[in-house]
């Protein structure tokens, strides 16, 4: 007998009546099975969070540091087995869930600094006007209130860390629902956390199911949301609640642009290993994973064949094999939908360079060229171990390929020309522009998020600290400035 996951409540273990079973997405087995809360339980964590969320704002900086700082240190301490929790739940390659709990440690490292100087307070001179002698402004900030924070499947550890620790480094109570696909490392997150001295009522994780999320975007008392996930799901939870504030880190479409410049063959060797790496790794299942190679002409006929030769090199299998690159998608469905989009466009008339054959829930590693504009996988996230290779010329066709989409969120531009840089930094219309390298890049420090359709608001701890605050300023009179 597999014995049932609690889930949080409050900082306190709970069941409830109800349970569902995890599965390996690559064999099937059963991972483990998870206690479901029941309404009552959801609503006492809800007005646990509400209720906590003045005494949590006033908690000392180091208390709120202090917590952070274990559970990075408890993370590290445990990289092993929650890598390969995180491989048996979402078939994830343990090598890339290794790589996953080192950036959780790093995200909770990094709201431990945050934690301790952040809302310092920023003083302004109000008697650069008459009416304002003798007074001075005091800005500082405070949070909104309790946060929702809506967790997807394909990093099941980071990014609940990325909505969990910046609300605890800013003092706001939050909700965590994890994905139902994913859950088990959520819950292990909340058992490092409940070492922790947190106010009680501060934080909860509840493994809530799809179907009663609304009545939770909907409750008054949480007042922030931060989910990822779909754009159809992100932006029906920011229409549906037009006067909360939502932070949403939504889809992509990633192009990697080589320019005309990168052309030794050290440099296209580069470019290709790169780019198989990283239109495959998460089995292609992260927002911005290569999905389109957009090459100049100059360099395409080199570059084509060692992109495809770096393809065929990804090793698929087992993801508890130290070796495997590629894993299963997280579920069979997920692996037909691309089937099924791959076999839309070489219909319609793209060429199929490698891969394209489906396993179960696993999907070979994919290129395809002469991929027609009006494709479901021109136009679509796809969310799998698939990329399209595309001939331009010259950089403003480059430009204009990428921004030729409904998402935005980070762009890769292969090139050594610093002005061919700064044009880049100006022209596309994303939210992050990776200079000599893929779009997959990304450092849990810095801003992250999109335009157009990839989402609205930032990540990144301080700026979702910044989310998850506003500003408040306080007017000193009578001063001898």
């Amino acid at each position: 007998m597999t014995s049932i996951h609690a889930f949080w409540l409050a900082g306190r273990q709970a069941t409830g009546e109800d349970s569902f079973d995890v599965t390996s997405p690559w064999d099937g087995h059963l991972v483990g099975a998870v206690s479901v809360p029941s309404q009552a339980q959801v609503e006492e964590a809800v007005a646990a969070a509400h209720a906590v969320r003045d005494e949590f704002a006033a908690t000392p900086a180091h208390v709120r540091a202090a917590a952070l700082d274990h559970v990075a240190r408890r993370l590290a301490e445990r990289t092993e087995e929650i890598a390969q929790l995180i491989s048996a739940e979402n078939g994830k390659p343990v090598k890339w869930a290794r790589g996953e709990v080192g950036r959780a440690v790093s995200v909770f490292r990094f709201a431990t600094e945050e934690a301790r100087r952040f809302n310092g307070g920023e003083a302004q001179r109000l008697d650069t006007d008459a009416g304002g002698q003798g007074r001075l402004a005091l800005t500082r900030r405070f949070p909104k209130g309790a946060v929702l924070g809506i967790a997807p499947f394909n990093f099941p550890l980071n990014l609940c860390a990325h909505k969990v620790a910046p609300a605890i480094a800013a003092g706001a109570p939050i909700i965590l629902k994890p994905a139902p696909a994913t859950p088990l490392s959520a819950l292990l997150l909340g058992e490092l956390l409940a070492e922790t001295e947190l106010p009680a009522g501060s934080w909860s994780v509840l493994p809530v199911p799809n179907d009663r999320m609304p009545a939770l975007v909907q409750d008054e008392r949480l007042p922030v949301i931060s989910f990822t996930g779909s754009e159809q799901v992100g932006y029906a939870i920011m229409d549906s609640v037009p006067r909360k504030h939502c932070t949403l880190e939504l889809g992509g479409n990633g192009a990697a642009v080589v320019l005309a410049d990168w052309s030794s063959d050290e440099d296209l060797d580069r470019a290709a290993q790169r780019i198989a790496a990283f239109s495959n790794y998460q089995g292609g299942q992260s927002c911005i994973s290569v999905q389109r190679v957009i090459a100049d002409a100059a360099v395409y006929d080199r570059l084509l064949p060692r992109i495809v030769a770096a393809v065929e090199a990804q090793v698929t299998g087992d993801p508890s094999d130290d070796k495997t690159d590629v894993g299963p998608l997280v579920s069979e469905a997920a692996a037909q939908r691309v089937e099924a989009w791959v076999r839309e466009a070489v219909a319609d008339g793209a060429t199929l360079a490698t891969g394209g054959q489906r396993d179960g829930a696993s999907y070979a590693p994919t290129v395809l060229t002469d991929l027609p504009a009006g494709t479901t996988l021109a136009r679509e996230e796809v969310f799998g171990p698939v990329l399209s290779v595309q001939k331009v010329n010259g950089e403003a066709e480059a430009f204009a390929a990428v921004n030729d989409s409904k998402y935005g969120l980070q762009a890769g531009v292969f090139t050594h020309d610093l002005q061919a840089a700064f044009r880049a930094h100006r022209a596309l219309e994303v939210g992050g522009v990776v200079i000599g390298d893929v779009p997959s890049y990304r450092a849990d420090q810095m801003p992250y998020g999109g335009v157009k359709q990839s989402g609205v608001g930032r990540e990144g701890v301080r700026f979702a600290m910044e989310d998850y605050t506003y500003e408040r300023v306080m007017v000193l009179t009578g001063l001898a400035l």
